[in-house]
């Protein structure tokens, strides 16, 4: 087995560690939508990288469903566009192409500029204790930099905006966001490494947050519609460069 092989290996039994640990904490009585938000969670950490293949045997045994409940659950993220199933070759995480940056960028601007500028009018006077989840985001991801804990950084930059669209007090774009996010990181993987894409926007977390706690915001609004874009470019120059 050569070291490559050998590294992936290792980093596959991991995951499926992490999914045994997530299952035992989860209520026992499990089912297919709890075995997807498992699985959905692994794309949004990076756990689950595009190309790779969900085994039946491993997953029905660690998520501890029927095969059923796990087709189910594969079916769930399938019609989310977060498996693939091929033929005569089974159920894999999806590679995802430039037009999905353009498309996903899209739809990011929409939902998080719109609820950033839309504060304004919904709740001016944001309590702080409201944006305590995005303090909590920031200064995780600031540690982790600072100990070169690169894919911890990204899962709390991902919390950052899961929790910055949670500031719309919607349901409905929560559970959009949970599959956005899921998508994104996906597309996330094309940058070489974790720190050349988290790095740059760490500090730009910082600024946005700020902003907010000033109640600043159509300011946090313009400054994250730059962010998006700047971070979209970023993927297409990578995409391109590959």
């Amino acid at each position: 087995m050569s070291t490559s092989q050998r590294s992936d290996d290792e980093a596959r039994q991991a995951w499926l560690r992490g999914v045994a640990a997530d299952v035992a904490r989860q209520d026992r009585s499990s089912s297919a939508e709890r075995a997807a938000d498992i699985l959905r969670r692994s794309i949004t950490e990076g756990a689950l990288r595009p190309g790779a293949q969900l085994s039946e045997i491993e997953l029905t045994e660690v998520l501890d469903v029927s095969r059923n409940t796990l087709r189910e659950a594969f079916r769930l993220l399938t019609h989310e566009g977060l498996l693939v199933y091929k033929l005569h070759r089974g159920v894999f995480v999806p590679e995802l192409t430039e037009r999905d940056v353009v498309d996903l960028y899209r739809l990011r601007r929409v939902l998080e500029v719109d609820v950033v500028r839309g504060l304004a009018d919904r709740d001016p006077e944001l309590p702080e204790q409201r944006l305590e989840p995005l303090r909590i985001d920031v200064e995780d991801a600031e540690a982790a930099a600072l100990t070169g804990r690169w894919e911890a950084a990204g899962t709390a930059n991902m919390q950052f905006h899961r929790h910055l669209i949670g500031l719309a007090d919607s349901e409905r774009l929560d559970d959009i966001t949970g599959r956005l996010l899921a998508e994104l990181r996906l597309l996330f993987h094309v940058i070489a490494t974790p720190q050349e894409l988290y790095e740059p926007y760490i500090a730009r977390n910082r600024g946005i947050y700020e902003l907010l706690r000033q109640r600043q915001y159509e300011r946090a609004a313009d400054q994250l519609q730059i962010y998006l874009i700047d971070s979209e470019q970023g993927l297409l120059n990578a995409f391109k460069a590959r």
